[in-house]
């Protein structure tokens, strides 16, 4: 881990030099967009003001590129259009690093990362059925993943589930669940309310956040099935940029580099989500 680290933080700093001496922008201020209703990686408080694991890791960032940074909310069925459209320099909206976003924006290396999950209604069937025997399925490893995947359909015949739109999760629906029945919601919390009404038989989603949905509703809602990872579950969450900002994608390396490498990323995480989400 320490290696790869240094090797990041390398050529963060090899390409913050490259990039300055073609005179690229100097940068005061960076703007940042996040949802802003995605505890604990975002959340607004009762003054409407953005908080949560990724604001704390900003500000963090932000001073290691000696910039100040500003602080935008944005729906998250816009937030990379709002990106290239010049409302704000970044993301941090616990945004997965994907093959299909690579296509349209840059991102910098991955700073968290988690597992997919099922929840359902405790006492439902699905709690039973959604017990494939493995604790643990990496999509990339399609020889293990399959028959478990196959299971997973068997037993969601017939079910909907309850996903946030435009979201990884909708994406793993899309390619492995095509046959379920998927309802999309503008934010995760509005499937964990028909959930818990019976509108859906089961939620998908990134572990800590469909927890915290738990936590609001105590014993009515549990985990089930395995933690999901790899394939279009992505590589980890990272700062999403414009394709045009290459200097700061360098410089947000170089500081992700070194709030690994110093534990700052791992502290900030245990304080907000319980547990350690730095990139493995």
């Amino acid at each position: 881990m320490k290696k790869i680290v240094s090797a990041l933080a390398l050529g963060a700093m090899m390409a913050v030099a490259a990039a300055g001496a073609a005179g690229a922008k100097e940068w005061k201020t960076v703007r940042i967009g996040s949802e802003g209703a995605y505890p604990p990686w975002n959340a607004t408080d009762t003054s409407g003001k953005l908080i949560g694991f990724e604001v704390d890791l900003a500000n963090d960032l932000c001073k290691r590129m000696k910039v100040t940074c500003e602080f935008v909310a944005q729906d998250w069925d816009g937030i990379i259009p709002a990106l290239q459209q010049g409302k704000y320099d970044a993301i941090m909206s616990a945004m997965t690093i994907t093959g299909e976003r690579k296509k349209v924006i840059d991102f910098s290396a991955p700073y968290g990362t988690e597992p997919s999950v099922f929840a359902v209604p405790t006492g439902s069937p699905l709690a039973k059925a959604l017990n494939l025997g493995a604790d643990r399925i990496d999509l990339n490893d399609q020889a293990k993943a399959k028959p478990v995947l196959d299971k997973l359909a068997e037993a969601l015949k017939g079910k909907s589930v309850g996903v946030q739109v435009s979201t990884i999760q909708a994406d793993f629906m899309d390619k492995h669940l095509s046959k379920v029945t998927m309802r999309t919601y503008d934010k995760i919390d509005n499937a964990g309310i028909d959930l818990n009404s019976g509108r859906v038989d089961a939620m998908f989603g990134d572990r800590s956040v469909v927890e915290a949905v738990l936590k609001a509703t105590p014993g009515k809602m549990v985990v089930v099935g395995p933690n999901f990872i790899g394939g279009v579950i992505g590589e980890g969450m990272g700062v999403g940029l414009r394709k045009d900002t290459a200097d700061l994608k360098a410089m947000f390396d170089k500081a992700i580099a070194e709030a690994l490498k110093d534990g700052t990323v791992k502290k900030l995480s245990t304080q907000h989500f319980g547990y350690d989400i730095s990139p493995k």
